[in-house]
């Protein structure tokens, strides 16, 4: 007897979450592991959002909300849109969920029939390609090369379309390789989607906030107005807040889109967490100052990882432009052996010595359609990265 549908047989857990995972197993065994494997910020969230959860809950805000989402959030978001992005929406153009991941996964359920294929430029979130064959739907995967940037072109974009495409997901700044976007480059693909009214795009804006040197981020919408009833603007207050936890995403869209949305969360999980809405109408609406003051922690912690990289023959990274991760090239590694005769044949092979012989947990980029590499957090304590990454070096020097 089976307990699991064949739709389930061709997902994938999360790679992150699986690198996680196995650090903790060693940790439990009482070994030191530095765990580098999960993306998100080690600053607890700012005490006037967590005031505002505490207020709501005391006010008895404790009750089922809209499936959309409050009217106070919603107005909040749709503020937020204008305010940052000069994106005109009402309250009645935005929908939230439990995490910009449900934001997704809904909008995928909402719209997918099977083998209807959907563009997704790599190196890619690791979820995006499991969400979508979940749902019936072929990923498409586009390699992006590192001479590009880590960025999609309108060239590989025009060679990949063809008439079963139903969307195009972008995510800026990018997990794992902190590419960004500029304008002129949002505007080059939007020529292209112009041409092809079939296409949907889906927008991934959740690092918005956390982008360097000097940077102007520019939202897809902002760039491409045209193209308005055909996007959807994905955000959410896990990253540029430290709200992981909380589980709010956010998106902008089109009507019908979005009210299909809201009837799969309304047959779901229902609606937010009303506590966890109040504290994001207080993240959106209050001082900002947390968000800048994280930012450039991060920015200060790529740094520190760039130039600690620079010194260890066999790997390479180029300056992540956004984002709190570092993708790793390492091509020099591969083919040579490890103190035990083994060969490194991939760069899962090269994770996997990374953990257990420098005990520093990552993520092997075949995980996120794009070797070799590896990708590790910065998200973490200036300390602990220096360490990890004077673990990584001494494993590499070790090497054959």
């Amino acid at each position: 007897m089976s307990y699991i549908s064949s739709r389930l047989s061709v997902v994938k857990p999360s790679a992150s979450m699986v690198a996680s995972q196995a650090a903790r197993a060693l940790r439990a065994k009482g070994i030191d592991v530095i765990d580098l494997g999960l993306g998100e910020p080690d600053f607890p969230t700012p005490p006037h959002i967590i005031e505002a959860a505490f207020a709501a809950a005391r006010a008895g805000e404790t009750l089922y909300t809209a499936a959309a989402g409050t009217l106070a959030v919603r107005e909040a978001v749709a503020a937020k849109f204008r305010r940052e992005n000069g994106l005109d929406y009402s309250a009645d153009d935005i929908v939230v969920a439990n995490g910009a991941k449900q934001i997704i996964f809904n909008a995928l359920m909402a719209t997918l029939e099977p083998g209807d294929e959907v563009i997704v430029p790599a190196p890619y979130f690791v979820s995006y390609p499991e969400m979508v064959k979940l749902l019936g739907g072929s990923p498409v995967v586009v390699e992006c090369p590192e001479a590009d940037g880590f960025r999609l072109t309108a060239e590989r974009l025009e060679a990949a379309i063809t008439p079963r495409t139903k969307w195009l997901f972008l995510n800026t700044p990018g997990n794992p390789s902190g590419a960004t976007y500029a304008e002129e480059a949002l505007k080059a693909l939007g020529a292209v989607l112009a041409r092809h009214p079939q296409v949907l795009v889906l927008s991934d804006e959740i690092y918005e906030h956390i982008i360097f040197d000097g940077r102007t981020f520019v939202s897809f919408g902002q760039a491409c107005p045209g193209l308005r009833e055909r996007s959807l603007i994905v955000n959410g207050v896990a990253k540029s807040y430290a709200m992981t936890g909380w589980r709010v995403g956010y998106a902008a869209g089109p009507a019908p889109l979005l009210k299909a949305m809201s009837t799969i969360q309304s047959q779901s999980v229902t609606s937010v967490c009303s506590i966890a809405q109040a504290a994001t109408v207080a993240a959106l609406n209050g001082p900002q100052d947390g968000v800048a003051r994280f930012r450039d922690a991060f920015e200060r912690r790529r740094n520190l990882v760039v130039d600690g990289i620079a010194g260890i023959d066999g790997l390479t990274l180029a300056a992540p432009e956004g984002a709190f991760y570092a993708y790793i090239g390492c091509a020099g590694l591969i083919g040579r052996r490890t103190p035990d005769g083994t060969a490194l044949e991939d760069d899962a092979a090269v994770s996997n010595y990374l953990l257990h012989r420098g005990r520093v947990s990552s993520v092997p980029g075949v995980a996120y359609g794009l070797s070799p590499y590896f990708r590790i957090s910065t998200a973490t304590a200036d300390d602990i990265l220096t360490e990890a990454v004077a673990r990584i070096g001494s494993a590499v020097e070790e090497l054959e």
